[in-house]
């Protein structure tokens, strides 16, 4: 039977347990994470690639705050936002300072557990293994006071981050506090200008009546002047009622060209109702409805019957009323306003077969603009000379293309060529003026004048507004004289 002995005891000790080497060097010179697990097992999580913490983190998201304020100016929901999001960052700084003091908490049991190991280990050996347990429990106190020194470390750092997190989260509190006062702000302008546009409303509003009232007013003067105009005329002073009634026109004429533009909107309403309420029309009028234009009968349908196998006649319409003057000699497709037409409304009937078709203008003739102006400018003047072409004499075409002059005077008309006077006439009950009645596109700026009973002339002017400008200048040089100038026919106009 073997005996063992007690060296053989020291030797199995000394190889169970072998010593550490006092000039051991390690891989690093932090002590391991080591980890509690269950039944108080010790051990050692896997190492990972180190991140930055989330302090170093906020420090340069804060830098890069400070860097882009400086660089450009932010607006103060972006701030709002910015401080949010530090807001959020201290919180994260908040929550890994809690979880580094759990796992300080952890590092401690740990090392209070190896310290009691060790020293139930030192009471069982002796000599030098006995020497190097003291040296590890030296290592461990070392440890545990560099532990301690991190704790204090981790402790003003948690103050640190709590500081931060309180400044953070009184910046979100003043900035949401300026984004309220900005949108009070907002919304206080907006208020202010809805308020301003109200009072611009109602002022254009104002305005509004107070033109009409002045529209009303002017209606009335003109009126009360009519009225002392008819008063002077039956004392016997005619000089005076021509001026008057010259005052009057040229009051119409401004108020006309004030209303113009209302008038255009009425007729452009008035065309879209009849367009509207007759799509059965047959025949439609093309052109403007104005001094100086030409207005055509055109077939609307595809079934219309030809225009040209027609008999048409065009007539004056009064604005007030049913009132029809038949236009002597206007009996073709194609018909040019003259000033006697302004005011009133143009109607057409087309006659084929035993059926009969209608076609009026949508409103009122026009004046032509500026032409009152002018008309007025050349009553200063005792004569006024038109270039004109004889188109016709007698009814017959005449054979010279040539320039002729047409002078208005204050007592008569002259048609001329040079120093030979063609025809030269006072003004008298005989004698007639007035558009041409149907002679295509050129007949607004052709007249008829009829200077006697045996001579008559068709003249065709440089422009519509000399063919208009001269009929109204005659007839109101031949209205000075007594005379009213008309067409064949048809009513003396009065002033026109």
């Amino acid at each position: 039977m073997t005996r063992a002995t007690r060296a053989f005891r020291d030797t199995i000790q000394r190889e169970a347990f072998r010593s550490v080497s006092s000039n051991v060097q390690f891989l690093t010179a932090r002590f391991p994470k080591y980890m509690s697990g269950a039944n108080n097992m010790v051990f050692k999580p896997e190492d990972h690639f180190e991140l930055p913490s989330l302090k170093e983190i906020a420090a340069k998201e804060a830098a890069l705050l400070l860097e882009q304020q400086q660089q450009q100016r932010l607006s103060v929901r972006d701030l709002a936002k910015k401080f949010d999001k530090g807001l959020a960052t201290a919180a994260k700084l908040s929550n890994e300072a809690k979880w580094k003091e759990v796992a300080s908490l952890d590092k401690h049991d740990i090392l209070k557990k190896l310290r009691d190991v060790l020293e139930a280990f030192r009471g069982r050996v002796v000599g030098r293994t006995r020497d190097e347990v003291d040296e590890a429990i030296s290592m461990v106190e070392a440890i545990a006071v560099q532990l301690t020194q991190g704790e204090g470390e981790l402790f003003i750092e948690k103050e640190e981050v709590k500081k931060l997190a309180n400044i953070l989260k009184k910046a979100s509190e003043d900035a949401k506090k300026v984004v309220e006062e900005e949108r009070a702000y907002a919304h206080g302008e907006i208020q202010s200008a809805k308020q301003a546009v109200q009072r611009f409303e109602q002022a254009l509003r104002e305005q509004e009546e107070r033109s009409r009232s002045t529209k009303k007013e002017d209606r009335e003067e003109l009126n009360r002047e009519a009225h002392e105009a008819r008063r002077i005329k039956m004392l016997h002073q005619p000089s005076r009622v021509v001026d008057m009634e010259h005052e009057l026109k040229a009051l119409r004429t401004r108020l006309e060209e004030k209303s113009h533009h209302s008038i255009q909107l009425r007729k452009e309403l008035e065309m879209n109702k009849r367009l509207e309420e007759s799509k059965s029309i047959l025949y439609e009028l093309e052109g403007l409805e104005s001094l100086g234009s030409c207005l055509c009968i055109v077939p609307q349908m595809h079934g219309a019957p030809e225009i040209s196998s027609c008999s048409i006649q065009w007539y004056r319409v009064q604005p007030e009323g049913s009132k029809k003057d038949l236009i002597s000699g206007a009996t073709k497709l194609i018909y040019a306003p003259e000033p006697l037409d302004v005011g009133r409304f143009l109607q057409a009937d087309i006659i084929f077969g035993d059926k009969r078709a209608t076609v009026t203008t949508t409103g009122p003739i026009d004046p032509a603009a500026g032409l009152g102006s002018y008309v007025e400018a050349l009553l200063r003047k005792a004569e006024t000379e038109f270039n004109v072409v004889v188109v016709q004499m007698n009814g017959e075409d005449y054979p010279s293309n040539s320039i002729h002059v047409f002078h208005v005077h204050k007592l008569r008309l002259k048609l001329s060529k040079g120093k030979i006077a063609k025809a030269k006439e006072f003004y008298s009950t005989s004698m007639l003026l007035c558009g041409v009645r149907g002679a295509g596109n050129a007949a607004a700026q052709a007249l008829f004048w009829q200077a006697n009973e045996d001579l008559s002339f068709t003249l065709s002017f440089e422009s519509e507004r000399e063919r208009n400008a001269a009929i109204m200048l005659a007839r109101r040089f031949a209205f000075d004289c007594n005379i009213k100038l008309a067409g064949p026919g048809e009513p003396a106009p009065i002033g026109t």
